[in-house]
């Protein structure tokens, strides 16, 4: 079963039976089968599904009370039945309730609050340099405070006055930040001094991204953490964002290895081409000429579109400046050589309704959306007292071995693991319980150490018992989540009963339609109807062809046979018993003998053959089929609710009802 059928079957029922969220009369309203209805769960769905807002009225309350008993009756003969204990409708009752469960753990004012965010961070640009002193996001307290201690040495040493990119190649656990060996031989690839480049939101991790747009230009950060260790943020550049660019650049290469005569060789042929420029040359013909960018210099030095964190800080910073198409820059110097940079355009800062629905992908994407669950988790935790048992996890920590390395890690045999590790509420969990998830989830990277790993998967592990906690409190505490589960429960069963005892019955109960349609062949009528051929010719000089054949008498098929060939097709037929309604045309004409005048339709000429007028007459079985079909399905739904109505005894409590009229 899927939701659509719910929607299209069980819903149309369901909606005249909503529960009551706010119940204020409790008393007895309709006892069925020794069950009480209360009157808050009628009249609150007789107030929103039928009065709306009208005053209420005996005849319509006891119109819908006969409607509500009905279904009441149905569901009770599921229950009956054991179909509320079928394997298959259960997992599909689970299955919604797993879906109607997850909007109470998401807070979707944290998502408007980080969507607000991220716009407002893409407003702008940032180049940074960092510190990073690494420590996985899962470490031992003591490795983390000796990171931490490691990285405040580093920050103290820059506040003293010593430059941060020494001290970055100093300390940092970023490789690019020194020079380094160059993999594909040649000269070593000097280090960045923690540079970073330019960069706008999404583009780094959450932690270190909010760290960044937290710091102003020139400060150091206090340490920030991140699943890679604690970062020192230095901020250099704050610019308005550049956006999507596309620029056209002219480019003179520094070779390795060049002499200072050399470089300025190459910067006096730059200063030299820069001025050409500026003296009206054009600047496509320079770059096919001077440009040692070959593969952009036969486009006029177009390079492909980028966004700040695809170029050298030098090439943005400069961009940055230029605001109008065709701007140049002054040279600029950049790891790679001289660049003279025309801009082509650029997006700028954008307007919250073009980068909406791309920041909403991102962010569901990044691990920041993880906020909201976070958050709630982090309220279940305060609600039901969660604790964590540190002392118990010392045996978790020592059980653990290199097999799990490989993904074949199997809990001991015979071990005592019966402490807890975790409690929250009235439930707790041992370490036999976190070893087991464990054992499920073993996913370890090689260089993580036992422990780390065991103190990720544990906190994987409370949150996911924390938020079953929750899940299993949900009809507790929300009477809304209550109702439409019940509404589920209950149109399940309906949907499966009436399935069974009505609709699939009726189609495959060949006798019963027979006799049903034999009982009631006066109800099938066909009206007075005008048996006809309606000619539709696309082309105009084959109009009176055409009548003139339909006007000798000859069949629609021998017209189209003379007519119509293989490769053109100009007349179209549509032969049938006509009824009111059917067809514009036909009801526009005489319905007698002969042939009609011409009319326009959608370019084409069309005129109708009429051949005879036909009286009332009953339909067959085979045309009736639908309505015999629906009619029979009424009729076994009003047996079945005299069925059920013998069945369970229902009791109208006449004095409680006589007062909700008036």
């Amino acid at each position: 079963m899927k939701l659509n059928r719910l929607k299209t079957g069980i819903f149309t029922v369901l909606a005249f039976f909503a529960l009551t969220l706010n119940a204020q009369d409790k008393r007895p309203l309709v006892t069925i089968d020794g069950e009480d209805i209360t009157v808050d769960e009628f009249m609150y769905v007789y107030k929103k599904n039928n009065v709306q807002g009208e005053v209420v009225d005996k005849k319509s309350i006891n119109e819908y009370l006969d409607l509500f008993i009905n279904f009441k009756l149905k569901v009770k003969e599921a229950e009956e039945t054991g179909l509320d204990t079928v394997k298959s409708l259960n997992d599909e009752l689970a299955g919604y309730r797993k879906q109607l469960a997850e909007p109470y753990f998401v807070d979707e004012s944290i998502i408007d609050e980080l969507l607000a965010e991220a716009f407002e961070r893409k407003k702008v640009d940032l180049r940074a340099s960092h510190i990073l002193i690494r420590v996985g996001p899962n470490a031992m307290p003591a490795d983390t405070l000796a990171a931490y201690e490691k990285a405040m040495e580093a920050r103290n040493r820059i506040e003293k006055g010593e430059d941060f990119a020494v001290v970055a190649a100093d300390v940092s656990e970023d490789p690019s930040a020194r020079e380094r060996q160059n993999p594909r031989g040649g000269n070593p690839i000097p280090g960045n001094g923690g540079d970073l480049g330019y960069f706008t939101v999404f583009d780094m991790v959450y932690p270190f991204e909010t760290g960044a747009y937290n710091t102003l230009i020139g400060d150091v950060s206090m340490p920030v953490r991140s699943d890679f260790g604690y970062h020192l943020i230095k901020v250099t550049d704050r610019i308005p964002a550049q956006g999507s660019m596309e620029v056209a650049h002219l480019f003179l290469k520094i070779p390795e290895n060049s002499t200072p005569a050399d470089s300025a060789n190459i910067k006096s042929r730059i200063d030299s081409l820069y001025q050409r420029i500026q003296n009206g040359e054009d600047f496509k013909d320079l770059v096919k000429e001077y440009s040692d960018d070959k593969g952009s210099a036969g486009r006029g030095g177009m390079l492909p579109k980028f966004e700040v964190n695809r170029m050298v800080p030098q090439f943005i910073q400069a961009i940055s400046h230029l605001s109008d198409s065709g701007d140049i820059s002054t040279p600029v110097l950049t790891s790679y050589g001289w660049h003279i940079i025309q801009l082509k355009s650029k997006t700028g800062i954008p307007k919250f309704e073009d980068v909406k629905e791309e920041l909403k992908k991102r962010l569901k994407k990044d691990k920041r959306s993880q906020k909201s669950t976070e958050i709630i988790v982090s309220d279940i935790k305060k609600e039901y007292g969660f604790k964590e048992h540190d002392k118990a996890l010392q045996t978790v920590y020592a059980i653990m071995d290199s097999s799990i390395y490989k993904g074949k890690w199997k809990m001991p045999e015979g071990e005592v693991l019966g402490d807890a590790v975790c409690t929250i509420g009235d439930k707790s969990y041992t370490q036999k319980d976190l070893a087991e998830y464990i054992q499920e989830h073993q996913a370890i990277g090689s260089n993580e150490k036992f422990n780390e790993y065991v103190n990720k998967e544990f906190k994987e592990f409370g949150d996911e018992k924390c938020k079953e906690y929750e899940d299993g409190n949900l009809e507790r505490k929300y009477p809304e989540f209550k109702a439409i589960m019940k509404e589920y429960h209950d149109g399940i069963l309906l949907f499966e009963l009436t399935n069974q005892k009505i609709w699939s019955y009726a189609g495959q109960d060949s006798v019963g339609l027979h006799k049903y349609y034999d009982e009631h062949k006066s109800e099938f009528k066909w009206d007075t109807r005008l048996d006809a051929t309606i000619y539709t010719v696309k082309d105009t000089s084959y109009v009176d062809q055409v009548r003139t054949l339909a006007a000798d008498g000859l069949s629609s098929d021998e017209i189209l046979a003379q007519v119509n060939n293989d490769s053109l097709t100009v007349v179209f037929v549509e032969s049938k018993k006509f009824q009111k309604g059917d067809n514009d045309i036909i009801d526009s004409i005489k319905w007698k003998k002969g042939i009609s005048k011409n009319f326009k339709k959608k370019g084409n000429t069309v005129f109708v053959v009429a051949h005879k007028k036909l009286a009332p007459q009953n339909k067959t079985f085979e045309e009736a089929r639908g309505l015999i079909t629906a009619g029979y399905q009424e009729y076994l739904e009003k047996e079945w609710i005299k069925e059920l109505r013998a069945k369970y005894p229902v009791v109208i409590h006449e004095e409680v009802l006589t007062t909700l009229a008036e």
